[in-house]
Parts: C-alpha cells; sequence; structure tokens
C-alpha cells in the first residue's frame, strides 16, 4: 500500500509516519520505480503497536524499547515489565501533580467569585503574588510536569 493508504488504515497522518521512519521506528518500506513508498501489512501492524503506546502516553525511547522485544519472540519478557512498572510510577506521579495543579488553580478561582475590573481582579491578584513569591524561591516557578 501507498502512504496514504497506510495513513488511513491506520487513522495516522502522513507526517507521523514519515516522523516514525526518521526515528527509526518504522522500518524503511521498498519504493516503487517511480519512488513510491510500498508498504505491506506488517508496517500497519507495527504503526497500529506505535500508537497504542503513544495512547498510553509511553515515551519514544519507551516505544522503541518495546518493539525492540517484540522483535525477538523468544526472549524473556522479565525487562518488559520493568519497562511498564516504570511507566506506571511516571504515570502515577503525573496524577499527582495534576491534582497538584488542580487545587492550585481552583484556590486561584476562589480568589474572584464575581465579576470585577481586571485591577480588581482576586485570580490576578493571586497569580501576580504566586508569581512574586516563586520568583524568590529558589525552584522558580515549579509547573507540574513541565519542568522537571
Amino acid at each position: 500500500m501507498k502512504i496514504g493508504e497506510l495513513s488511513r488504515a491506520a487513522a495516522t497522518p502522513i507526517e507521523t509516519i514519515r516522523f516514525y521512519e526518521r526515528e527509526g521506528l518504522l522500518p524503511a518500506p521498498a519504493r516503487t520505480a517511480g519512488n513510491f513508498r510500498i508498504y505491506e501489512a506488517a508496517h500497519l501492524d507495527r504503526l497500529q503497536m506505535i500508537r497504542y503506546c503513544r495512547s498510553l502516553d509511553m515515551s519514544l525511547d519507551e516505544v522503541r524499547a518495546l518493539l525492540s522485544f517484540r522483535d525477538k519472540p523468544a526472549a524473556a519478557c522479565g525487562d518488559v515489565n520493568v519497562l511498564l512498572d516504570r511507566h506506571i510510577q511516571h504515570v502515577s506521579t503525573r496524577i499527582e501533580e495534576l491534582r497538584l495543579l488542580e487545587r492550585q488553580l481552583m484556590d486561584l478561582r476562589r480568589q474572584c467569585g464575581d465579576e470585577r475590573t481586571a485591577q480588581d481582579c482576586g485570580i490576578l491578584a493571586g497569580m501576580k503574588e504566586a508569581a512574586l513569591e516563586s520568583s524568590h524561591s529558589p525552584e522558580g516557578v515549579r509547573r507540574p510536569g513541565r519542568d522537571h
């Protein structure tokens, strides 16, 4: 199949398919005499696996590792378990960070219960105060999930 057909079959944009090829997650396809890429069913299968892993918020390195394990079907899968355990811990940490972010946003929201002018807005005042405090702390502004 051509790249457009693979794109439709996997519900994946063509640019994403090319990106996965450049990253070495998808093997380079054969080419026709006219230099068109020709993909096989194995490409679709692998692309679907990549997309599923990405939907689980796995990094490209984690996907790469899982694909390498999958490419060696006779190998033991203990390292797959370790990889997944690490990813579960990462997700748990992100959930905690997002809950903290939610509390921070809710605290800000409570600072302005009705409509006022921007100069009297409790939310904007709270943000200014928090930004000033964080600029004096050694860690600076800490946005869960983004700064570390």
